[in-house]
Formats: structure tokens, sequence, C-alpha cells
């Protein structure tokens, strides 16, 4: 079966590869439809999640087992070339649309070149945390998410290192602290201070800004940023449940009219799978229980939850209806193999691998395959007819489930000791002796 992961894997590389357009260097456009060309660049199209960044963890994926065809060097060089240009006059600043996530591609193409990026990251820095082009309504108040806002940059601040590193994770982790909301159990973080709503799992809620904090205190030696990622924890804790072994906490807190989505859901994004990073940073910042509860067990837990949960099986019209990483199947496979390579345990290894496998399972079997390579069509069941158009990008098409397949049948025939690509969101998830993407920056100088 590793021979299909790859061959699919690659087979999907191949498709994005052909959708990669020119324009004042590469594009990709976002979903592809048969019978329509593309209309041209879209505002996002450099960013980590749905633009030419986000095709640099895949190109470094697939150096990890053959090296770079002269058309994959051609486009690392292009985007290089790209991202470098752009970070003298950009303004967002985030890990998935902005300056962060131009950061982490170039170090990951290009080591050493980030740190221009990075510089500008650092420049445009306010005490809130980072003014934004995102914002709803046109607003450009500081976002505190690891999608959009401070807890992304500050993520990426501890991952790369540098310069500016010490200066971006303060004054983020300080803008994060100022954003907190008092709660009976703890501290709460909207996307915005004071949202009425909150997605409080990891891509835009509690559970991703307490990781940064988490980070950010280990590097700073900051007990002030630990003890608020400790407080986060105890939140969820007490919104989440703690049923039948496993952890899970609430899509949406209070639910919203304006999106109705299943009461729990089971990703990267809004799920136990995202969440349960938090649980690792922890570990990583010396943290050892939460409310009387090992950080550890609280990691499996959460992991628990996702693999009894039905995941990937589409049980119900809109209970699994993504394939992708943020939202999906890919998603979930890849933290699996991060946890997998992370543990002490041969047999809680051999579990979550078997797991990974059950999702690469899927993502073979739902497969779109012909002469132009391989890609995958999510589904929305509230429109007629319910599937979407195909995608390319890092986190909701072709470029980041190739690189989890990739990297799944790179695992799973080297062993758990394989190398990791790893990423701003989630390199303390695994060994440190397994990380591959080590900017010049960040590695400590001899000595010290």
């Amino acid at each position: 079966m590793e021979a299909d992961y790859r061959d699919v894997g690659e087979a999907a590389w191949s498709w994005v590869l052909s959708q990669v357009r020119g324009d004042q260097g590469p594009w990709l456009p976002d979903t592809v439809l048969d019978d329509q060309p593309p209309s041209g660049p879209a505002a996002d199209r450099d960013s980590l999640y749905a633009g030419i960044a986000g095709l640099a963890p895949v190109l470094a994926e697939i150096a990890q087992s053959r090296a770079l065809s002269d058309t994959e060097q051609y486009l690392a060089d292009a985007v290089v070339a790209r991202l470098a240009a752009q970070a003298r006059t950009r303004t967002e600043a985030s890990l998935y649309d902005g300056l962060a996530g131009d950061a982490t591609a170039l170090a990951m193409l290009a080591p050493g070149t980030e740190a221009a990026a990075l510089q500008r990251v650092a420049s445009l820095m306010t005490p809130p945390g980072w003014l934004t082009t995102l914002g709803q309504d046109g607003s450009d108040a500081p976002l505190t998410d690891i999608i959009a806002g401070s807890a992304g940059i500050v993520l990426t601040a501890t991952w790369a290192g540098g310069e500016h590193a010490d200066q971006i994770a303060a004054g983020g982790g300080e803008a994060l602290l100022a954003a907190a909301d008092r709660t009976d159990a703890g501290l709460d973080w909207g996307t915005v201070p004071g949202a009425p709503s909150r997605g409080p799992n990891y891509s835009h809620g509690t559970a991703g800004i307490a990781t940064a904090l988490a980070m950010a205190g280990a590097m700073l030696d900051r007990a002030d940023f630990v003890e608020a990622a400790v407080q986060g924890a105890q939140h969820l804790l007490d919104v989440g449940s703690l049923d039948d072994g496993g952890f899970i906490v609430p899509h949406t807190i209070p639910p919203t009219t304006s999106r109705v989505v299943e009461p729990v859901t089971y990703t990267w994004c809004h799920g136990p799978t995202g969440t349960s990073q938090l649980f690792a940073a922890l570990a990583h910042a010396d943290v050892t229980d939460v409310a009387g509860l090992e950080v550890t067990d609280l990691r499996r837990r959460c992991l628990h939850s996702v693999l009894t949960s039905g995941v990937p099986q589409r049980l119900r019209p809109g209970f699994w209806d993504n394939d992708g990483r943020c939202c999906g199947t890919a998603g979930v496979g890849d933290v699996l193999l991060d946890a997998a390579q992370d543990s002490p345990d041969p047999g809680g290894r051999d579990m979550l691998l078997a797991a990974a496998r059950t999702m690469g399972d899927a993502l073979v079997e739902r497969v779109i395959r012909d002469e132009d390579g391989a890609r995958w069509r999510f589904i929305e069941h509230r429109q007629d007819p319910p599937l979407l158009p195909p995608g390319t990008s890092w986190m909701q098409g072709a470029a980041g489930i190739a690189a989890f397949l990739l990297r799944l049948a790179r695992v799973l025939e080297d062993g758990p000791d394989a190398p990791v690509v790893d990423r701003p969101d989630q390199w303390w998830a695994v060994p440190a002796r397994l990380r591959t993407v080590r900017p010049p920056s960040a590695v400590p100088e001899q000595g010290s």
C-alpha cells in the first residue's frame, strides 16, 4: 500500500504543477473548473493557505525522497524570488495569509532568506498586535488566532528563530495576554477581544492561542506566558467533555445561526485533532498537568476522540465532507503521524500509524484519477449538486493531500525515525532530532 500512497501523492502533485500559472511570478488558481479557465491571480496568491507559499512544504517533502526535477527547482526558485521581493512591501503579517507564511516558505526553500520577512513582521508590530487586512467589516484591528492573527505570528517566531524572534514572540505574547477574557475556570480568547461567539479549538481560538503562549513562554523563559497557556487549557476543560476516555470541545460557543455546523467536529481547525497540539506544547513548556490531568494523557484523549468518532467515514451529510488538510482527512492523518513519531510506546505508535493509514486509504479510495493526474472533490451537502470543484492548495486541496500521502509512504517505509518536514504550527509535536527545517537563524552557535 505504501506504493499506492506514493503513486497517488505524486499524481496529485503532478496535477497541482500543471495548474501553476505565471503573471508577475507564479500563481495557483484555488479551484479548477473543467469548463472555465482561471480568471487570474487572487488577492491571496502568495499565501501559505491557498497560494504559492503553500507549495513550499510540498517541495520540501518531495526533497526527502528524491531530487527535485528541473521543473520543480525552477518553481521553487520562482516562489523564493516572488516572496522575497514582496517581503519589502507587504503589510499583512499573518501566518496563513501574510509575511509569517512567506517566512515559512522561504525558510523551507532557501534558508536564510526568511530574515527579511521576519524583520518586516517585527517592524509592523503594535502593542495590541498586528493590524490586519483580513478583519471582518473592513476593520484592521489585530486578530488573535493562528490562521490570521498574533498566535500564528508568535509560533512562526518560535520556529524560525533569528534576530527578531524574541521581539516578535514577546510583543505578540503580551498582546495575547492583553486580549484574554477571564472566565470562571481560566482564560478564553475570541478572534478579536470581546467577540460574542468563540471557535475555541485550534485554528481560531483558545487552543491555538494558548499553544502560542506556551511556546513563547518556553523560548523566552516567561512564566506568565506559560501560566496563561495553562489557564487557557483549564477553560477548555471546563467547556469541553472528558466522556468515554476522550476529550472534545464544541465547534462554536455559543452556536451561531449564521453558519450551521455539527456541534462537535474532529478536524485540525475546529476539533480535537488540532487541539491535541496544545497539550504537546504544554509538555514542551515543562507543564506536566492541567487541573490534575496529565498533559500527555490529554493529548492521547484528544486523539482517542478522533479515532472513535467515525472519521473518515461520511456517516451523515455534514459529518465528514472534506479530505483536505485544514478541515479534513489529510490534516487528521498528518497529526496522527506527528503523534506516532513522537510516541515512546511501541503499541501506541503502531495504533497511531494504523490510524494514519486509514486516512491514507480513504484518500486513495476517493481520488479522481485520469491522464491529468489526481485530485479530490469535497462535498457541500447543502448545495445541489453537492460536489465542489477540485482544489489545488496546501490547506484545502491536492497540494496538502499530496504532502501527507508522500510523508505517510516515507514513514511506513523508513520507520518512525523518518525525518519530519516541520512547520510553525506543529514543530514541537515531533522529536527535535527528526526536524528537517532548521533555518540558519534558528540554529544555536557552537558553544551556546
